[in-house]
């Protein structure tokens, strides 16, 4: 796997994914946990189709900053890009935008694994 691999995920700020509907706030605005999911979104899409059969990733570390709020209706994006790839281990830079710009920045650490050998640790 090479380092730059990118995607961008998409969605649109609703009801379902407000702050004051997942509770990690009262407000109507986009939840960070509704951004930080897209942001792993795009890095697990980044790198889906360079993976062995019978492997996904899975997020091990994020961390991130929610600098702006958007609103109802908004379309907001975030795009994950492969910064460094060691072994099972690897690094994503990412950003989270909407109309008016850049909303969060993070860093995402996931890990290749084995679907069959991840799904049977349950």
């Amino acid at each position: 796997m090479e380092k730059g691999l990118t995607f961008t995920s998409k969605d649109t700020v609703r009801v379902e994914n407000l702050a004051k509907t997942v509770g990690s706030g009262d407000l109507e605005v986009l939840a960070t946990p509704a951004m930080a999911a897209l942001m792993e979104n795009a890095a697990m899409r980044a790198v889906a189709p360079e993976l062995p059969d019978g492997s996904t990733t899975v997020g091990a570390m994020l961390q991130l900053t929610h600098t702006r709020p958007s609103g109802m209706g908004e379309t907001f994006t975030a795009t994950a890009v492969l910064e460094e790839v060691d072994g099972r281990k690897l690094t994503f830079s990412l950003v989270a935008s909407d109309s008016k710009g850049v909303i969060g920045e993070g860093k995402h650490v996931r890990y290749i694994v084995d679907r069959q050998k991840f799904m049977s640790k349950l």
